[in-house]
């Protein structure tokens, strides 16, 4: 007997689906990317039990006839594919989102299939069914033009695979996320999604042109402060398009989830795009940060590899070098477009704050204490997620309240006084100017201006770090980083392949400051450092810049150092809080904030100034 055997055709149909359908949201993908290549309008969706009970999905696209319905459940059949003078199918232009042939057999391999569908000119709907592979016969059916295809008890065929799903809650929303993303990069076809009893998305087809239309459908998926806080993107360079928006600096998230890439309509998840958003945005947010932005990338198919895997969510550059250029020089154009500009979320949580604490009330004690059940303890104060104890707080204040210069303790009361600047009446042109003049400083920290149409409280400590950190920047993009040479050449070994992509980023390297040349196999001898580094870990600072490039192809742990160091002295430079401000001083800082690209946040993210309209601060004493 032969040890070696064929597998049956359901045998190979269930290890595919494995591959191409890995949980509802996957088989939702495959169909709904079915449907925009069929030229639908309009594609709607239904789930119930998290996609495991059922998945409905109709579109208004070309149907099929009833020969075509029966060859599209097999295997590697598909009608997206040409066929070049040869008689060979070309996959070198794929222009549609799938071409594979693999999703409704793997569908129907683990799940009860049904199709009912109707071409344009067809008097009857053609039905098919397919359970657990076993193939069902054409039926006449009734039905409107389009598609509409039905898959219950998905992965009933294949138990194991059910067992792993998640709750239903969460596997609701991996739907909801592919629907999505699939919606934000098709904005001229209207969606719907429908879970149960509950309307989780609900867009019609968007009007405008193109970045119009475009903004409307961003704005109505990832909601109006984005489309308030969002940068328009575009640019183009060797034949490869890049547009989107993308949010301002001060307008961030905990985590990267917000961040939607899609190439050629198709959304990926690619590090080497993922790695340009985290460079472009490296002046402006701290490390634990992350922009929000949707970006899409028109390439041509002949540069592009969408084949390297089933459930092509990866993608491959044919000059991935160029691509990276692209995304992190048009998001800095786009950045330093917005000037000084911060998100008006800031606003809004300045405002929400000032609502929470007038619902506060006076302890018996004659203590303010929060509202909130979370909190520790009296006397402890909330920084963010962190609780800090009043010793340390005591400890911290002590240590940076500012001494006058004859040395006499401030009396009480001194430090929150307003300090009269300006003249009474400003001239109305300098009212008009976007950070308005300056009428005090508070606390000799915050300096109060009054615009036009509100006031603006300023940082100035964080508003001047951020103005000496770009004065830093744009001295060393005119002169170079200043470099040491070793006295004795550093000789890092490293693992696999890491030695060989070190030294081709070497010209890229030695722009940062730092030189190294390749040393034999798996290794690199380092014979420059950055002098703004000092003293500093040359193995370790090598081997991190080794697995940024496999991970997000760029040395970020050097850019981030150099960053590090240069905020660092940008900070020790910069107006001190507690340091009283003329009223000359402070417009001047106001002014060389309006036009200093990026002065609206700080070099971690934070914003340097809150602005608040007249109306805004009418509503909080009840006056609207």
């Amino acid at each position: 007997m032969n040890r070696i055997r064929r597998l049956s055709e359901g045998t190979i149909n269930r290890i595919a689906a494995g591959e191409v359908v890995e949980r509802p949201a996957s088989a939702v993908k495959e169909l709904v990317e079915n449907a925009l290549d069929a030229g639908a309008g309009q594609i709607d969706i239904i789930v119930h039990g998290g996609g495991r009970d059922l998945i409905r999905i109709s579109d208004d696209g070309c149907g099929m006839n009833p020969d075509d319905l029966l060859v599209a459940v097999e295997r590697h059949a598909t009608s997206k594919l040409k066929v070049d003078d040869g008689g060979r199918e070309d996959l070198q232009h794929i222009d549609t989102l799938g071409f594979r042939g693999e999703a409704l057999p793997s569908i129907g391999a683990v799940a009860r299939l049904s199709i009912t569908t109707r071409e344009a000119g067809a008097e009857t709907a053609s039905r098919l069914t397919v359970e657990g592979g076993r193939l069902g016969t054409v039926e006449p059916a009734a039905g409107p033009y389009g598609t509409r295809i039905e898959v219950r008890d998905l992965f009933f065929a294949t138990p194991a695979r059910l067992k792993f799903l998640k709750s239903e809650g969460a596997e609701t929303q991996a739907v909801s996320d592919t629907v999505k993303r699939l919606a934000m990069a098709h904005q001229h076809v209207g969606f719907s999604l429908t879970s149960g009893e509950r309307n989780m998305l609900r867009v019609g087809p968007s009007q405008g042109d193109f970045f119009e239309a475009r903004l409307s459908r961003l704005a109505a998926i990832m909601g109006q402060d984005f489309a308030a806080n969002a940068l328009r993107v575009e640019a183009e360079r060797e034949g490869i398009r890049l547009t989107g928006y993308a949010g301002l600096p001060t307008f961030n998230r905990g985590t990267a989830q917000a961040q939607y890439l899609f190439v050629n309509g198709r959304p990926v998840r690619d590090k080497l795009l993922t790695g340009a958003v985290r460079g472009a945005y490296m002046d402006f947010l701290a490390r634990n940060r992350h922009p929000v932005v949707a970006l899409f990338l028109d390439v041509d198919p002949v540069n592009l590899d969408v084949n390297v895997h089933p459930a092509k969510t990866e993608v491959r550059f044919k000059d991935a070098g160029l691509v990276r250029g692209l995304i992190v020089g048009a998001l800095r154009q786009a950045l330093t477009s917005a000037g000084h500009r911060a998100s008006t979320t800031v606003a809004e949580t300045a405002l929400g704050a000032l609502r929470q604490e007038q619902t506060y009330a006076p302890s018996p004690q004659g203590e303010f204490g929060s509202s909130r059940a979370t909190s520790p303890g009296a006397g402890w104060q909330d920084r963010g997620r962190d609780f800090v104890a009043p010793s340390v707080l005591e400890q911290y204040g002590a240590a940076q309240a500012p001494v006058s210069a004859a040395g006499v303790e401030r009396k009480w009361g001194e430090s929150a006084r307003v300090e009269p600047a300006g003249e009474e009446m400003a001239p109305a042109e300098n009212l008009r100017r976007p950070l308005g003049v300056a009428r005090g400083q508070l606390h000799e920290t915050y300096i109060v201006a009054q615009t036009g149409d509100g006031i603006v409280i300023v940082d100035q400590h964080a508003a001047h770090e951020r103005l000496v950190y770009e004065r830093m920047k744009n001295a060393i993009a005119a002169n170079g980083l200043t470099r040491q040479m070793l006295l004795i050449p550093e000789v890092v070994e490293l693992e696999g392949d890491s030695a060989d992509r070190l030294a081709a980023r070497s010209d890229e390297l030695a722009e940062l400051g730092f030189v190294l040349e390749k040393f034999g196999d798996g290794a690199v001898v380092v014979r420059e450092t950055p002098a703004l580094l000092g003293k500093l870990d040359v193995a370790g600072l090598v081997r991190d810049m080794a697995d940024d490039l496999v991970e997000l192809d760029t040395a970020v742990s050097l850019k981030e150092r150099l960053e590090d160091v240069c905020g660092t002295i940008a900070c020790h430079g910069s107006v001190r809080s507690g340091r009283r401000l003329s009223a000359e001083e402070m417009n001047a800082l106001l002014r060389e904030m309006e036009a200093t690209p990026h002065s609206g946040q700080c070099n971690h993210g934070r914003p340097t100034y809150v602005e608040l309209k007249l109306n805004d601060i009418e509503r909080l004493f009840g006056r609207r």
